[in-house]
């Protein structure tokens, strides 16, 4: 575990509401959302996130830093991030990459949906510097073992970390994060994650789905 990284900033649990909708009891057919993190508390855990970042000693070893996201909620993410660690470092910004993990995964072949690549912007080289790779759920894992082979084909980095905004904990791949923003015991395969940000999205909210 590097310097700076830790323990997750929060702990949730599923049955556990942190944040009640005002609505009446949904019909049957209907699905319940239940709201994990509203705008407010997204900004203080990303601004908490890029605090862990900037003060891992690991990271700022005389080689220029770089974020990249997977698309397309860590894009965002990670433009996020570098905003706030550039305004905690005082300098200029991070260089950010977007990575389109399309191609790389395991269940294309299977995905009832057809999902057209958006392809990968990565206008800098990788070799021979630290990456942190960022997420917006990690679930299964099999999203950022696809992510990884994708990177290594844009070159060979000194080392990779991973940051996530939100650790499921639910693996079929051996894969942890290095930086998390909260944990979700969410067991039931048929609950999902919802993260939504701006500009993608119309809100900023992270939902429960049951």
């Amino acid at each position: 575990m590097p310097s700076g990284a830790g323990a997750p900033l929060g702990m949730l649990s599923s049955s556990i509401r942190l944040i009640n909708l005002a609505l009446p009891p949904l019909p049957a057919t209907l699905t319940a959302m239940q709201i994990l993190l509203d705008a407010q508390h997204i900004q203080q855990t990303i601004r908490q996130l890029a605090q862990r970042v900037h003060a891992d000693a690991s990271l700022h070893n005389g080689h220029a830093l770089a974020l990249v996201g997977i698309r397309s909620r860590g894009e965002i993410l990670a433009q996020r991030l570098a905003d706030e660690i550039a305004r905690l470092d005082g300098h200029s910004k991070l260089e950010v990459g977007a990575l389109d993990i399309t191609m790389y995964r395991d269940d294309l072949s299977t995905r009832a949906a057809i999902t057209i690549p958006q392809g990968t912007e990565m206008n800098f080289r990788l070799d021979d510097r630290p990456v942190i790779l960022v997420d917006d759920v990690l679930d299964t894992g099999r999203s950022v073992r696809a992510a990884f082979d994708a990177l290594v084909d844009f070159g060979r980095p000194r080392f990779i970390r991973l940051l996530v905004l939100v650790d499921r904990e639910r693996r079929e791949y051996p894969i942890a994060a290095d930086y998390v923003g909260i944990k979700v015991d969410a067991p039931d395969p048929e609950q999902k994650v919802l993260v939504r940000l701006r500009p993608t999205d119309d809100e900023d909210v992270v939902y429960l789905q049951t």
